[in-house]
């Protein structure tokens, strides 16, 4: 491959000699590589964009000066970035939609592009759906002017859109750019590095090699069975041989190139046609299988690539910041700035060092969470053998139960044993997971091109990372194994841990235009430089100066607009922030976010462990009795529940549902037994407590077993405790054999987050039959129980406890009196959990946090929006809400159910009542109220009484249709009044905050647990309680395990964004006094001193800006939000407003001076500046008074900052500076004057320069905080009435004022 866009481009090993070799090059193997007309040399990819610096751990520093992100490889674009997110613009509204049968987690499309046509897409701008678009397929190559073949695929899971791009090389083009180099002495490089879109629509970097290896396989051994029913379109008896592999390596993820399909393909999704039979595939993989995997899916390592020293070193001077400085030191050098430019080298060394360091130290933090390497036992060649984990390829069978063994090496499916696995790694709660072995039905199941594991999956998939607590060999006596044994389905960075780790490297882009919107206004500042350049050499050429000094005179202008220290000064608010939250104990891996929880609108919180506390107790049993069919009294312990003797029972009760409900409380749960204790989910773990029962576990079975030998002979046993071990029944049938009472739960089926239940099937020792008994939600107890077993009131019971916060669990049985070992095994689970009888609730109270209803309430008060997401039952969740003062108690509360249809009904019809009294409804099409009829009851609870102030809370399903198929508006009116949200899956969670986002929020969301992990990486703020390394998928993670995070995320966020801005602002001011300083003693070729400029910006500037930073965030949210946009009348208005003055007051000092009689006049040297007169004197010390008091000026407190009172080391800054100015101003020694190169000014002329600093402080001050806002609001009022354009709103607060509009 040749490179003509002036980078260097390494070469393809074997591409090249193909791309332009012979004619069996072009129609041998070779052919399927391109389409037939293409004549393209070689394949490329995107490797690097337009300043491509957003990889994690980069904050606000990969925004401005050089910092870690010059440490990985590979980079991600920008946000505004338009390299690889070109798309056509006629095909906007032909959406990818992922197919419903296979949810293949990647979509790709190939388009022709034209460069004269192209659009890009500003990530920022919310266009991000539009990468989804589909393009329309060509048929074949269409090489003309202007036109290229590329690919474009969307990876779902990654809500990623690459494009894969081949292109012609131009040896005119590389001549011409190789030319352009050499003349400019390399600035040409530069340029094209930094701005790459100069060079081609993709803006891409580095050109990424196309690997190319022998192979010699069959299509399917790359791309599976599905692959191979594509080429059977082609050939029905032949599965191609495929000569040569080709690799592509983008961001750790594997694209092969498919000779039929003519495209790459990403590898993560391969499954071997043959795993179909559990006991087959336990035979392993041969070593040749084991090379050829090797050479598609690569090494078992999640191994993320470091650069070296010199790399980085490269990097970081290659970056504009330091080329400007570096550029900036040779100017003063020449110009014999000697001392000033030895003070910024040493500080430039100082920074780049300390970049390097904190560099390796991420990288070295980053491989540790990720790199993981161990020996393992594998099956190979019929023989076992000990092997690095870094040899393991997909089919490989390994020993689990191996005690050097402690985390899962790869992605794997449990083929014999069983094991217990701590996921938090992955979802964030440190609950024990069962593993259960693989049947024939869940391989054939197993489907990797997901972006998820479907849960009936997953109770035998083992995740890579995960800690294995125990592994169990088989317990059957018939098993043919003697160790528990795993097959190794995808490894490295195809893993859920690799990607995970490529979450950490590549983050979402946060959408933030502050540090973009901050070298928009640099670059307009050089344009005023440049203009000034200009001027100044107009004025030296009048003046008749030497030439070289005209040339570094005018360039010194640029130096001075432009200030060095600007990127570095814009970072300083967010560094304490952080300081200050880890103090906190809340940790923050994205630094950038900081500065957006400023702007958060509405905050999502899940409730169960985020508003309530994580434990639920049992507060007692409601059973259904027989024979009156009604709900019996609470019953608070086992011993009500069930009497142990005779004489304490009520002979008018029959107490089998009692003896049912305890059985199914000691016998239906996850709960397994580990060094003596039982761990498991809490709720389970608190419902078995209650029963006081003893556990057994023996081995644990599939629910899924086919056979006899696959179902096991070892099942979990549960006792009661003693004076319970007989059954009173059993004595009334007068059995001549009296046993105690053993259950064995003979299979069992998990909770299933759909079905909303779990199940077990049990059989008492001694008897013939065996019972089933379900616990699940009460909503899904009517698909499976017999109407009659219901008791009247069990809507009204359900409804009162879930109105009052109860998590109410309901029971089901039913016997079966004959039914044998192979029978349970293959029974299926809807022939198990149907005609059921009810047999009562378990009521648990959830306690809220003590926190909770504080944070709320502050919240509440910023008029911060504020958001229920959970799974829990909705008016369970409502009660909460309200008792938390989520939602308003004294309003109405609107839940939606089907009046018609459900919610895959695209015709259903919603009816919207209030949980108070139904007779109150919403208008389905506006969502407003509508009055109820006046001829019945409209009586409301007495505290219910505001109908305008309402809320709307929403259930899993109808969310699910509202967005299917509900018209936009009814959808957007639902997110903008929806307050609670329940029976929300970790999908809909999900949804819930990108749909947010959808209508202006900047939505913050705050969780723990495994249904919040997608939730947490799609807001904006995502805040984790867990200490589970998943929480890094979260931008923050608070060890503190309640929400008081969340408001001190906010203050921060605030306190972090008004620093940046007035640092932004002083810094630009900064540059505008010393511009105009310079600009004045050029007019007769004088300027300042070495060590004036030396004072100026390490002695004054540097310590102010640096403690401006300090303040702390105002201990209290206001509801004024500040803003995050730089370039806006509101904060531009007040910046040029205070320019002006600055130069007003110094064009005051420069005319005033020169009219004194004691004026002493620049000398005129045509080789060098005269520095020692009356106006450098003058300007020099105006000026000191400018750069400080501007600094009070600027520096903001509240209501988003502490007072400046509260900022010491700010305040003792500026008094020093104050009196060390007004030292040299009025009583300098001698040697401070020589050394400063000041001169003599009358003591009235000082006493004048004292008062027209305090009279610059008063203006200044005025102007800020009354003049200029109100200049800014009239200059908005007057644009708007010329342009007839009014100001731009967020779509919800339209929304919102629409609906109260419509009441």
């Amino acid at each position: 491959m040749d490179g003509t866009n002036g980078i260097p481009i390494n070469r393809a090993r074997r591409s090249s000699s193909r791309g332009h070799g012979s004619s069996r090059a072009r129609r041998g193997s070779f052919t399927p590589m391109y389409r037939r007309d293409s004549n393209v040399s070689t394949s490329s990819f995107l490797d690097e964009v337009e300043m491509a610096q957003d990889e994690m751990f980069s904050g606000p520093m990969g925004e401005s000066v050089p910092t870690s992100v010059t440490s990985f490889a590979h980079r991600r674009g920008r946000a505004d970035s338009t390299a690889s997110f070109t798309y056509d613009p006629g095909e906007e509204e032909q959406q990818v939609l992922l197919p419903p049968e296979d949810e293949s987690a990647i979509q790709d499309d190939e388009s022709e592009i034209d460069f004269g046509d192209e659009d890009s897409i500003d990530l920022e701008a919310g266009e991000l759906r539009l990468l989804r678009s589909d393009s329309m397929r060509t048929e074949g190559s269409n090489f003309g002017p202007g036109k290229r073949i590329s690919q474009k695929i969307y990876v779902a899971n990654e809500d990623l859109t690459i494009v894969v791009a081949a292109f012609r090389t131009s040896t005119l083009g590389f001549a011409i750019y190789t030319i352009i180099c050499v003349l400019t002495l390399g600035l040409g490089y530069l340029l094209l590095r930094w701005l790459p879109r100069w060079q081609n629509q993709w803006g891409e970097f580095v050109i990424q090699d196309v690997d190319s290896k022998e192979y010699g396989q069959p299509l399917s051994t790359v791309f599976g069975s599905a692959e191979k029913r594509f080429a059977l379109q082609y050939d029905e008896d032949y599965d191609p041989i495929l000569e040569d592999l080709r690799i592509l390596d983008y961001r750790y993820m594997r694209f092969s190139f498919h000779p039929l399909k003519d495209k790459f393909v990403l590898s993560n999704s391969w499954k071997d046609p043959t795993w179909t039979n559990v006991r087959s595939i336990r035979v392993g993989i041969t070593g040749d299988e084991k090379d050829n995997r090797e050479l598609v899916f690569g090494k078992n390592l999640i191994d993320i690539k470091e650069k070296t020293i010199p790399q980085l070193l490269v990097d970081e001077a290659f970056h504009p910041f330091y080329v400007f400085q570096i550029a900036s030191l040779t100017l003063w050098s020449i110009d014999a700035y000697y001392y000033y430019a030895a003070c910024i080298f040493l500080i430039s060394v100082v920074s780049i060092t300390t970049t390097l360091i904190e560099t390796r130290a991420t990288m070295r933090r980053l491989r540790e969470i990720s790199r993981f390497e161990c020996d393992v036992r594998v099956l190979r060649n019929s023989f076992w053998r000990y092997i690095p984990s870094s040899e393991l390829v997909p089919g490989d069978i390994y020993e689990v139960t191996d005690p050097a063994l402690t985390h899962a090496p790869c992605d794997s499916l449990l083929l014999a044993g069983d094991c217990i696995v701590n996921e938090s790694m992955l979802t964030g709660e440190s609950v024990p997971v069962s593993k259960v072995p693989a049947t024939d039905q869940s391989l054939r199941r197993l489907n990797l091109a997901t972006s998820s594991v479907t849960p009936e999956v997953a109770r035998h998939f083992l995740f890579c990372g995960t800690k294995i607590v125990r592994a169990r060999r088989p317990q059957d006596d018939k098993a043919d194994e003697a160790v528990a044994l795993a097959m190794v389905v995808r490894t490295g960075f195809n893993t859920t841990k690799g990607a995970l780790v490529r979450s950490m490297l590549f983050p979402k882009p946060s959408g933030f235009k502050f540090y973009r919107d901050s070298f928009r206004y640099i670059s307009v500042m050089g344009g005023v430089a440049m203009l000034g350049f200009v001027v100044s050499v107009v004025n030296f050429v009048r003046l008749n100066l030497a030439f070289h000094l005209i040339i570094v005179r005018a360039l010194d202008l640029i130096t001075i607009v432009v200030p060095p220290a600007l990127p570095a000064t814009l970072t300083i608010g967010t560094n304490f922030a952080l300081s200050r939250l880890r103090k906190k104990q809340i940790f923050c891996i994205s630094p950038q976010r900081v500065n957006v929880g400023g702007k958060i609108d509405i905050m999502c919180f899940d409730k169960t462990g985020t508003l309530t506390e994580d434990g639920l107790d049992v507060l007692g049993v409601r059973v259904a009795q027989k024979p009156s069919t009604r709900f019996s009294d609470i019953l608070a312990d086992a011993i009500s529940l069930l009497p142990r003797a005779g004489y304490e029972r009520d002979p008018s009760v029959q107490y089998d549902f009692h003896k049912a409900i305890l059985y199914t409380m000691a016998t239906c749960h996850s709960l397994r037994a580990m060094d003596g204790e039982l761990v498991g989910d809490p709720l389970d773990l608190k419902m078995f407590d209650f029963t006081g029962w003893s556990f057994e576990e023996g081995e644990q079975r599939s629910g899924d077993a086919e056979d006899e030998e696959q179902g096991g002979i070892s099942p979990s046993i549960a006792r009661p405790p003693a004076g319970m071990e007989y059954d009173l029944d059993d004595e009334d049938k007068n059995s001549t054999t009296h046993s105690p009472i053993e259950l064995g739960i003979l299979k069992s089926y998990d909770f299933v987050s759909q079905l909303r239940r779990a199940s077990v099937i049990v059989r008492k020792f001694g008897t013939p039959g065996c019972d089933v008994y379900v616990k699940g939600a009460p909503e899904c107890m009517k698909e499976i129980c017999k109407p009659e077993s219901f008791p009247s009131d069990y809507e009204e019971l359900l409804a009162h406890y879930t109105h009052r916060g109860f998590r109410v669990i309901a029971c089901a049985t039913k016997h079966i009196k004959k039914l044998n070992w192979v029978k349970v095994q293959k029974m299926k689970r809807q022939e198990a959990e149907s005609g059921l009888d009810f047999i009562g609730f378990i009521i648990f109270e959830n306690k809220l946090k003590p926190t909770t209803t504080g944070v709320l309430d502050e919240l509440s008060e910023a008029e911060i929006r504020k958001v229920m997401c959970t799974g829990d039952n909705i008016l369970t969740a409502i009660s909460v809400a309200r008792e938390c003062n989520l939602i308003d108690k004294t309003a109405h509360c609107f839940v939606p159910h089907f009046s018609e249809g459900n919610y895959q009904d695209p015709e259903a019809r919603l009816s919207w009542e209030s949980i108070d009294n139904s007779i109150y409804t919403l208008d389905e099409h506006t969502l407003t109220p509508l009055p109820p009829p006046a001829e019945d009851d409209a009586s409301l609870p007495y505290e219910i009484s505001n109908l305008r102030n309402y809320s709307l809370a929403v259930t899993g399903d109808v969310f699910r249709w509202l967005i299917d198929f509900a018209p936009s508006d009814v959808v957007n009116r639902m997110l903008a009044c929806g307050q609670v949200f329940a029976r929300m899956s970790p999908d809909e969670k999900h949804e819930l905050v990108e749909k947010l986002q959808g209508i202006g929020y900047c939505c913050g969301f705050c969780g723990d647990g495994a249904n919040d992990c997608g939730a947490l990486k799609a807001a904006d703020v995502g805040i984790s309680l867990s200490e589970a390394e998943a929480s890094v998928a979260a931008p923050f993670t608070s060890r503190v395990f309640d929400i008081t995070c969340v408001p001190q995320v906010i203050r921060e966020g605030r306190a972090a964004l008004v620093t940046s801005f007035s640092c932004f602002k002083y810094m630009s001011l900064y540059s505008a006094i010393q511009f105009t300083s310079v600009s004045f003693l050029y007019a007769s070729a004088s300027n300042l001193g070495d060590f004036e400029f030396l004072f100026i910006d390490l002695a004054l500037i540097l310590p102010i800006a640096i403690f401006m930073g300090w303040a702390g965030p105002f201990p209290t949210l206001s509801r004024k939000r500040p803003t995050a946009n730089l370039v806006s009348r509101k904060v531009l208005t007040p910046l040029l407003g205070q320019i002006t003055i600055c130069v007003l007051i110094q064009a005051i000092t420069f005319i005033a001076v020169r009219k004194q009689p004691w004026f002493i006049p620049p000398h005129l040297d045509k080789e060098k500046s005269n520095i020692e007169n009356s106006e450098n004197t003058a300007l020099f010390s105006i000026s000191c008074y400018e750069y400080i008091l501007s600094a009070i000026v600027l520096c903001v407190g509240p209501p988003f900052r502490q007072s400046m009172a509260h900022n010491l080391p700010f305040v003792v800054t500026i008094i020093v500076a104050l009196l060390f100015s007004s030292y040299m101003l009025f009583e300098p020694p001698g040697w401070l004057s020589r050394f400063m190169q000041l001169t003599e000014m009358s003591w009235d002329f000082k006493v004048f320069l004292l008062v027209l600093g305090v009279g610059y402080f008063a203006l200044a001050w005025i102007s800020e905080h009354y003049i200029l806002p109100r200049l800014a609001r009239f200059l908005g009022t007057l644009n708007e009435s010329i342009t007839k354009k009014s100001k731009v709103r967020k779509q919800y607060k339209l929304i919102l004022e629409e609906m109260q509009s419509l009441q």
